[in-house]
């Protein structure tokens, strides 16, 4: 779950890291009152969640207040790579003398948090890694020691080799921002940048953070941090209808039951030259409202050109899941083409089932994928 600038910096706030005041408000006439309560100059800065906001204007520097009208007039409203600006942070202006990148991420490799940093703040850190990779400075972290003050230290006089004082202050964020991200069950957290002002104190003025949605049990009060306008209207409903699903830009519709199936069978869609059209698991049940619930959110596409279930019967008896289809689909008005595989626990009582019916059966994964992209054209 991707979470504003605002909710991130309060985060980093409880977690010690020194972020300057702001405000998050909805209107222009807040905006004043906020920008007038900490003093000119102030950032009038669009919350959404997508990167790129300084270069389509969505961030501004205000010396006055007619400026804070203004820029809070054209940033509300405004469109950022389809993403609509609902709220803007008011936050003091700071003197910035240098700027800094640290990141805490998952590093799928050893499978363990990484902190990476780079004195080239204040940019996208993308462009940083493709054009200078040498400028990333990376410590993996044993997660059973968290990040120890040596490690911290040597990173922050590998950013600041000749100041030890701001090495210092960079070593404390980065072990603070290391616990932030361990007790909020983070999958990201970024600051971009630190900065130091001129007279050489440090401030987190900006903050990325995705939150595990898995881990979401464990922080109730999270949930309120959501932005349900801001989601795939899609991604909304399977996520309350407790389904694992991401929207892509294909027109094959996807329902498998199974992550790693779900994920096999995507690359076998690519493999043979057809599009996913998403990710969606809905895992080892064979109601047909559970299946009804898959089919209206990708219906809704309407990109969709044909549905493939690819179904594997283990615990969950193949018979059982082809009535929970079939009941499913005779109760819906469907106008795409749907192809089933079912393979495992009672598989051939599975596909005598659905011999009786207009669905399309396949025996191999290969087989269904093609005939899936053969009917999507």
């Amino acid at each position: 779950m991707n979470i504003h600038e605002y909710q991130g910096k309060e985060i980093f706030t409880g977690f010690g890291l020194p972020v300057p005041g702001g405000t998050a408000v909805q209107t222009v006439e807040e905006a004043v009152a906020s920008a007038k309560e900490y003093g000119l100059p102030v950032m009038v800065k669009s919350q959404v969640l997508i990167g790129g906001r300084g270069k389509a204007g969505g961030v501004k520097f205000c010396e006055t207040i007619e400026d804070v009208k203004e820029n809070a007039t054209n940033i509300l409203g405004m469109d950022i790579k389809g993403h609509t600006v609902r709220t803007v942070l008011i936050t003091p202006a700071v003197d910035i003398d240098s700027e800094f990148y640290i990141g805490m991420l998952i590093d799928r490799n050893t499978k363990r948090i990484m902190l990476m940093a780079s004195a080239e703040g204040g940019i996208e850190i993308e462009k940083v890694a493709k054009d200078t990779p040498e400028l990333i400075f990376k410590q993996i972290i044993d997660p059973r020691f968290g990040l120890l003050d040596h490690e911290a230290m040597d990173m922050g006089m590998r950013l600041c080799p000749d100041d030890i004082k701001k090495a210092r202050q960079l070593a404390s964020a980065m072990q603070k921002l290391y616990v932030a991200f361990v007790e909020s069950d983070a999958s990201m957290a970024e600051i971009n940048p630190w900065i130091f002002t001129p007279e050489g104190v440090g401030h987190a003025i900006d903050a990325k953070v995705s939150l595990d949605d898995n881990a979401m049990f464990r922080h109730p009060a999270y949930e309120a941090l959501r932005d349900l306008e801001a989601e795939d209207p899609s991604e909304r409903a399977a996520r309350e209808a407790g389904l694992s699903f991401v929207k892509l830009s294909g027109n094959v519709g996807c329902l498998v039951n199974g992550a790693g199936l779900a994920m096999a069978t995507m690359d076998l869609v690519k493999y043979y030259g057809g599009q996913p059209a998403n990710f969606l698991d809905i895992g080892g049940s064979s109601n047909p409202e559970k299946v009804v619930n898959a089919l209206n959110i990708i219906l809704a596409d309407k990109e969709v050109k044909a549905i493939l279930f690819n179904i594997f019967g283990g615990i969950t008896r193949c018979d059982d899941v082809a009535n929970g289809i079939i009941a499913a689909t005779n109760s819906m008005d469907i106008d795409v083409p749907i192809v089933v595989r079912l393979i495992g626990t009672n598989e051939e009582e599975g596909r005598a089932l659905l011999a009786n019916t207009d669905l399309v059966s396949a025996e191999t994964m290969d087989e269904v994928v093609k005939k899936a992209i053969e009917l999507a054209g």
